[in-house]
């Protein structure tokens, strides 16, 4: 079987050019996986226990849940970019923990000699995906940690594998912060239209944009979900869709071209979607699409709120201009399943992402609180001198 019937993007692990050690390239040899049988709602994105780091396969959803052990760098920096783990949250805790796994074997080396394999691992893994700010982030982060630890390669490592899990269980508080912030725009018998995947399934928990939404239904609040199947890759449709309902919540799934159609008629009262980089002008990047969901809302007076945590804002990036848009495999266009859906040999264009200008944008749901214009003073004085950690 196919490892997808989606995700048309070839196998690069180990190929990528990365120098590899003999372990790692005796682990990948051998990839473990294995099939989830619990509950659907108790299955998370990223795992890491007992010194080892488990990725839910999230191309293989919804027809089969898969977990995947990650053997080393190289192997993170292949999930990554596959999109077996995804969401720009999920793929800084990835990376962070994808630099931890890739130390490994470099754990009897005196500081410098470790110091210098942590910085090439960090660069290769932040080439993963260029758009998404949290993999710089968090890879930042690790490297700063590793520079200011004094001792040998081996407590260097155990000082990093604290950090990565450090940056995890934050990931999880700051989810639920963005839940209750947004948790008072969700009221009974409205309709709540999202783009891509913003849920549990792109962070550690609650996710970003789904976070109000876990818990309105917690609280008993009566609500449906219209989920845009966000094309080519179907997110919504096949991971949204897929967690929502798990979850119990009302989700009804429309094609992307739909989403005029029902707010014309009245059936979304409020748009949430997600970020993987907000500018410091509030211009975000976001799933291919979001634009045009953000214009329709504007023309029929939808309220438009982005849910995101404080590491997603790059205030070193001044405007949207100035986001680097990562362009994908023409195989993710060309081919729906299966089938070719375009002639050979026909031109492609695959963007992933698009910008939203911040003049249509309501608020930014954050960790701190909501964000709303004017954003360039409003994201500097939040998240300016701000330590991590800090509102």
């Amino acid at each position: 079987m196919l490892p997808s019937l989606y995700y048309w993007v070839p196998k690069r692990y180990g190929s990528s050019g990365v120098q590899e050690d003999p372990e790692a390239r005796a682990g990948r040899q051998q990839v473990a996986s294995e099939t989830f049988h619990g509950d659907p709602a108790d299955v998370r994105s990223i795992d890491y226990r007992d010194g080892e780091l488990w990725f839910l396969d999230q191309t293989q959803l919804p027809e089969r849940v898969i977990i995947e052990r990650q053997e080393s760098a190289e192997h993170v920096w292949d999930s990554i970019k596959q999109l077996k783990v995804r969401g720009a949250p999920a793929i800084g805790i990835a990376g962070a923990y994808g630099l931890v796994v890739g130390l490994r074997p470099y754990r009897a080396f005196g500081r410098e000699a470790f110091l210098e394999q942590a910085k090439r691992l960090a660069a290769h893994l932040d080439g993963a995906r260029p758009t998404a700010v949290n993999l710089s982030w968090a890879l930042k982060r690790m490297l700063r940690t590793a520079e200011a630890g004094g001792g040998d390669g081996a407590e260097l490592f155990a000082e990093l594998e604290r950090e990565a899990r450090r940056i995890h269980r934050e990931d999880i508080e700051l989810c639920r912060a963005i839940g209750e912030h947004g948790r008072g725009l969700i009221r009974d018998d409205i309709g709540i239209l999202t783009h891509c995947n913003a849920g549990r399934l792109a962070t550690s928990d609650y996710g970003t944009a789904t976070a109000p939404m876990y818990l309105a239904h917690s609280q008993g609040v009566r609500f449906r979900v219209y989920a845009d199947e966000s094309r080519p890759l179907l997110q919504g449709a096949r991971l949204t869709s897929w967690e929502l309902r798990a979850a119990g919540i009302d989700v009804t799934v429309i094609t992307d071209n739909m989403a005029a159609f029902v707010m014309s008629h009245g059936l979304i009262n409020l748009v949430l979607v997600v970020t993987d980089r907000v500018a410091a002008n509030g211009d975000v990047a976001n799933k291919i699409g979001t634009l045009g969901v953000a214009i329709l809302a504007k023309h029929f007076g939808i309220p438009m709120y982005v849910a995101c945590p404080s590491s997603t804002v790059d205030l070193a990036t001044t405007a949207g201009t100035e986001i680097v848009i990562e362009e994908r495999c023409p195989e993710e266009v060309t081919q729906f399943g299966l089938r070719r859906t375009t002639p050979e040999g026909v031109s492609v264009r695959n963007p992933a992402f698009d910008v939203t200008p911040n003049e249509i944008i309501s608020g930014l749901i954050t960790e701190c609180g909501i964000i709303r214009p004017p954003y360039v003073q409003a994201l500097r004085e939040a998240f300016g001198g701000r330590a991590g950690g800090e509102c």
